[in-house]
């Protein structure tokens, strides 16, 4: 319900998705009145779709102990019980990520060995693509917390990309091994201890370079570099709509590679990877961009769909058990 463009998309991404899976039920949480109205003018009849009525909503904006402590029949709140109780396999929402996070880990639990939760999304890299954690769930870590990312992300990586041993790489301020304070040290000793695919540091200019399929980094760290990555995004399209548009001959030149910026563009759509996990919960929650649209937003239930056939949360338990003992 608290998505920035409403829960329209949310019906549309829904209506979409139980198109592309026939064996797929979908709860739509939230204001029943205003989800009936758009279910039976997009949806219309579908007995695989059901409406769970939710009284409150989650403003975006709203600090995470205030949604926690006050909201307790928020529509993210209810989708997050339905989860617990195993009425639902998983969780999807755009809505306030701090109140999200809390909530879910509140509700939830954490998996035993899992000391905090983390947030991995997937990127698009040289060859393939990278999924990069902890992108701000914690600010900080220790060692252990980011060899636990390791294990987590190799996870990911493994069932939404379908690599049998992917590469984990540490996010350093150098790829030699003096470089970096104890902890990242520490953590890369217990990565090379592991049988874990480690690879050693990687610096931020080798993110895209395909040298790795799992980065690992603190949520301070990661969550700056997911946004200097989003704003580099933005400047280069801004230089090259006004280089296109610099007089008669750009403008010619625009519509000579139109093709190849129409590939480009769609190599490059952030809305292919719409959907961040919020690993080391006991349960599946996807976070989507608040401001996704219809498309991203499915595909965001598209990485829920993958999580739960793969059953996510065991295969990080088993793994974890089996880097410990």
């Amino acid at each position: 319900m608290s998505g920035d463009l409403g829960a329209e998309i949310v019906v549309r991404a829904a209506a979409a998705t139980l198109q592309k899976y026939a064996n797929l039920n979908l709860i739509l949480v939230g204001d029943e009145v205003e989800l009936t109205d758009l279910v039976t003018r997009i949806v219309g009849q579908e007995s695989r779709l059901r409406i769970q009525h939710a009284s409150e909503v989650v403003a975006m904006s709203e600090p995470a102990a205030d949604a926690l402590r006050k909201k307790k029949d928020s529509s993210m709140r209810v989708a997050i019980n339905l989860v617990k109780s195993g009425d639902a396999d998983a969780c999807v929402s755009a809505g306030n990520t701090g109140a999200l996070m809390a909530t879910a880990r509140f509700v939830l639990k954490m998996l035993p060995g899992i000391d905090r939760p983390a947030i991995i999304t997937e990127l698009p890299a040289k060859g393939g693509s990278l999924h990069m954690l902890d992108l701000g769930a914690n600010t900080q870590g220790s060692a252990e917390h980011l060899f636990q990312y390791a294990v987590m992300g190799s996870i990911v990586a493994t069932d939404i990309s379908r690599i049998e041993k992917p590469r984990i790489a540490l996010l350093n301020i150098g790829a030699e091994d003096n470089k970096g304070d104890d902890t990242i040290k520490n953590a890369a000793a217990m990565l090379n201890a592991s049988t874990l695919n480690y690879v050693g540091f990687i610096e931020g200019n080798d993110l895209f370079s395909g040298k790795a399929d799992v980065v690992v980094t603190d949520g301070f760290t990661g969550n700056v570099a997911l946004k200097t990555m989003e704003g580099t995004v933005g400047l280069c399209v801004h230089y090259l709509r006004r280089a296109f548009t610099h007089g008669w001959l750009a403008k010619i030149q625009a519509l000579l590679a139109r093709q190849v910026l129409k590939r480009l563009a769609t190599e490059m759509d952030p809305r292919n990877y719409n959907g961040a996990t919020l690993v080391g919960l006991n349960g599946i929650v996807i976070k989507s961009h608040g401001s996704a649209d219809a498309y991203a937003y499915q595909h965001a239930i598209d990485t829920a769909v993958v999580e739960v056939r793969n059953q996510l949360p065991q295969q990080i338990g088993r793994l974890l058990q089996e880097e410990m003992a």
